[in-house]
């Protein structure tokens, strides 16, 4: 299996290619330089391991929650090329990307939960809550968006991993969560790597869509714009 996996739901632009069960792919954080950065960056990876387009499988995204304009880029990249190579896409939880990611650089055992929080601005934060199972995580609750005071952990897990941008509000947090956990990862951000891991597990179970289909997850229904004074 081939698939290519991008991620732009941040300030980090990556993409990352499984081949044949082999795992590459670059990372660049430049603010602003998505759309620039990140067809290169696919073409580097798939030459380096000497394929083409017309080789892959199967594309990923991660779809969101994140940052709206880095969402709509994912987006028309995926969709462009699904639309003209013909395949299909697997959209991915920015949120369960950085809980794959914690629960390895933790170690996270079988069962432990892990919570995911991104900075939504708007004073909220992207909330996600996930469980170690099989080694992947597993969402105990919908992903949602709301403000730090409102954010909650479900029961189950007894041991509780955290990280994202959005614990950097953890001040602001209820104690029954804040308390839960210990040294969130405050720095943890999406990566392709993580997208294409997941991506390939739901591929597996045909968690697949064609190109119409491959939406952002946005959380929030409206976008609120700040308009420049006399604008």
């Amino acid at each position: 299996m081939n698939l290519l996996a991008i991620d732009t739901s941040t300030d980090a632009c990556s993409v990352a290619l499984l081949c044949s069960g082999e795992l590459s792919g670059h990372c660049r954080v430049e603010p602003r330089g998505h759309t620039r950065l990140i067809m290169p960056m696919v073409r580097q990876v798939l030459e380096e391991r000497g394929l083409a387009m017309a080789d892959l499988d199967a594309l990923a995204f991660a779809a969101g929650p994140g940052s709206f304009t880095g969402l709509r880029i994912a987006t028309g990249v995926i969709q462009g090329l699904a639309w003209g190579l013909n395949l299909p896409v697997v959209p991915v939880s920015s949120l369960a990307a950085v809980a794959l990611e914690l629960a390895e650089a933790r170690g996270a055992e079988e069962g432990e939960g892990i919570a995911v929080a991104f900075d939504a601005r708007m004073d909220e934060v992207y909330w996600g809550c996930f469980r170690l199972v099989d080694g992947l995580p597993e969402p105990l609750v919908p992903e949602r968006v709301c403000p730090p005071e409102q954010v909650s952990l479900p029961q189950g897990p007894e041991r509780w991993l955290a990280g994202g941008s959005g614990w950097r509000y953890a001040e602001r947090m209820p104690p029954s969560v804040s308390d839960a956990v210990n040294a969130p990862d405050t720095d943890c951000a999406p990566d392709a790597r993580f997208v294409a891991r997941l991506a390939a597990q739901a591929w597996q179970k045909g968690g697949s869509v064609p190109a119409a289909q491959a939406q952002p997850v946005y959380l929030r229904d409206e976008v609120t714009w700040k308009k420049l004074p006399g604008r």
